[in-house]
């Protein structure tokens, strides 16, 4: 009966030791959010942090601008002065403008700004039909962008602006990716984030305002980078919105809240879940590691991001794979570059907190170790111990009954 019951702990040691510790996840409770889509994304990692109905394709509405705007970045060149057309002088388009004339001559720029900050669909015309030459060839070139530079899966625009039409289509998840890339761009990320703008056009001359209430701070949240919103009556409410904190970049998107109140207050309960539950860390470019003899470095700056209460640890894979895990779960993994110039030094400057760096020729052993709970290693080792003492014990009593 004794050997029964030590085996039964050792064997119970020993499932603790390798099957996931439901007591271990301390995930926080997820926010409230009543928008009917809603996505959280830390910008630096490209982790989801938080979605709901992510994938479902909606109506943007005026968030269609935030690609608009890169696109025309990216594609154009700013100091090109745009001609205004008769179809893109206000008074041919629908909705919010810059009250643009006809035979206007404006910088791109402007327009981009005119675009972002005030939401005008006159220069979202005006752009489409200096980039492409009309609004259709425009919205074929935008969608190819958008799938094969920025990864897009679900989305589909035919306008430059986001008035309603039941096949102009995106995805909270396809928002936040063209928001993210876009936010790389020093010039689209300025404009974003500019709460008004001395305007001075041909029959309109004015101050623009973000019409952003986080932006302008007509609601106060510290962080606040930047954002776009929108509406259309089958669209509902639309936002998104950027912000960071002490290293942590946040992109929350909502769609197709009921009022306008209710899309601030799903986004500022989605900011603050990503602020007080999540810290980012970073691996530079440059840094070195080393398993097995080999050396790899990151080509880039690469970020993570986990839990404060996480016990980081970073593993090295024999095929150059970095892998960041935390006691339940792998995080993320990067793919390193191997270095071939034997004499370069290891160096290894990523650093996150409660996280351990593997050593030279770290073995298998050490990897399982690293990732278990000290008591759990404490109670094998006793565990081993016992059986040793058993064994010694039984040597020299040739009456001991252990074994039945």
């Amino acid at each position: 009966m004794k050997k029964t019951g030590l085996m039964m702990i050792v064997t119970l040691v020993l499932n603790m030791m390798f099957v996931p510790q439901s007591f271990a996840d301390s995930s926080p409770p997820s926010p409230e959010i009543e928008s009917e889509a809603a996505i959280l994304l830390e910008a630096n990692s490209g982790q989801v942090l938080y979605d709901k109905n992510a994938n479902a394709q909606m109506y943007p509405a005026s968030v269609t601008k935030i690609a608009t705007a890169i696109f025309a970045i990216e594609t154009g060149k700013l100091d090109d002065v745009v001609t205004v057309s008769e179809n893109a002088s206000a008074r041919n388009v629908e909705g919010t403008t810059v009250f643009l004339e006809e035979g206007e001559e404006v910088p791109l720029k402007k327009l981009i700004q005119g675009l972002l900050i005030n939401s005008g669909n006159d220069a979202g015309v005006a752009i489409a039909e200096h980039l492409s030459g009309s609004v259709s060839r425009f919205s074929k070139e935008l969608n190819t962008y958008l799938e094969d530079v920025i990864g897009t899966t679900q989305t589909h625009f035919v306008n430059p602006h986001g008035l309603f039409d039941e096949k102009h289509l995106t995805t909270a998840a396809d928002l936040a990716k063209i928001t993210q890339h876009a936010l790389k761009n020093d010039d689209f990320r300025k404009i974003f984030g500019t709460k008004e703008l001395e305007w001075y056009g041909k029959t309109w001359n004015t101050t623009i305002q973000t019409h952003h209430k986080l932006v302008k701070e007509e609601i106060p949240y510290d962080g606040v980078t930047g954002g776009k919103n929108g509406f259309v009556s089958l669209s509902g409410y639309t936002l998104v919105t950027s912000a960071e904190r002490d290293g942590v970049s946040l992109i929350a998107v909502t769609l197709k809240s009921s009022t306008d109140d209710q899309a601030y207050s799903d986004t500022i309960n989605l900011l603050d879940y990503g602020f007080e539950n999540f810290n980012t860390s970073s691996i530079g470019k440059g840094d070195m590691f080393r398993v097995e003899g080999e050396e790899y470095t990151a080509t880039h700056n690469i970020s993570y991001t986990y839990s404060p209460d996480d016990d980081i640890h970073k593993i090295m894979e024999e095929d150059g794979t970095l892998k960041i895990v935390n006691q339940r779960r792998e995080i993320a993994s990067f793919q390193l570059e191997k270095v071939n110039d034997e004499s370069s030094g290891i160096v290894n400057k990523a650093s996150a907190k409660g996280s351990s760096d593997n050593q030279n020729g770290s073995s298998i052993f050490d990897k399982v170790l690293s990732g278990l709970p000290v008591f759990i290693i404490a109670l094998v080792l006793v565990m081993i111990l016992l059986l040793f003492v058993k064994m010694i014990k039984r040597k020299f009593n040739k009456n001991d009954n252990y074994f039945y």
